[in-house]
């Protein structure tokens, strides 16, 4: 299976146009963390939609502690910085709206049957293709942020999975048997993304 060029940041901006989430992208060739580095970018008042791509993400978190395998530049993994008008403890209800997106988008863009396993997880076929962590911190004298992160398993092969996972984890590659274009792919998250955040969760501004 053949991997897609790398991931532009430049090109993503061009193609996204007039967004909220998406309107200041960052691509990373490695990170430990994209929420990490969301996290930290956000202390320096970065404008809500901020978000950080890594081609290699090598710890990346899930739900409960687990760990987010990545393959280098086969996969998405990115974080996005957000300001949803929400109170901290209603942070289920953007788990549920991100990981409900991207089964859409995934289930719109390969033609396949994507559900979703609450709270975050996405699966193909009973296994797992894409994850989903969202993160609500507060600032002193600011006010509180969240950050998403999102996981996508892509163009992997079986033998890019750690053995314990070849049972449980797929690509959307494996799924359609085809590699998928992940500058299209990551395009049509974003948008959905955006369009669906803005009448959910955004601030109203007079």
């Amino acid at each position: 299976m053949s991997v897609p060029d790398r991931l532009s940041a430049e090109l993503l901006r061009a193609e996204l146009g007039d967004v909220t989430i998406g309107s200041e992208i960052v691509v990373l060739p490695v990170a430990e963390s994209t929420n990490d580095v969301v996290c930290e970018l956000a202390k320096d008042s970065r404008a809500e939609g901020l978000v950080v791509f890594a081609e290699h993400q090598t710890a990346g978190r899930g739900q409960r502690g687990n760990v987010w395998q990545s393959a280098p530049s086969k996969g998405l993994s990115f974080s996005i910085l957000l300001q949803p008008a929400i109170d901290l403890p209603d942070s289920g209800r953007l788990t549920t709206w991100a990981a409900q997106t991207v089964a859409f988008v995934i289930g719109r863009i390969c033609d396949v049957i994507a559900t979703v396993k609450p709270p975050n997880d996405v699966y193909i076929d009973r296994r797992k293709v894409a994850g989903v962590l969202v993160e609500m911190r507060a600032l002193p004298r600011a006010p509180h942020f969240a950050v998403l992160g999102i996981g996508v398993n892509v163009n992997q092969s079986p033998n890019d999975f750690p053995g314990d996972l070849r049972a449980k984890a797929i690509s959307l590659a494996i799924a359609t048997g085809r590699s998928v274009d992940r500058q299209g792919l990551a395009v049509a998250l974003l948008r959905e993304l955006d369009r669906t955040y803005v009448t959910k969760f955004a601030k109203v501004t007079y």
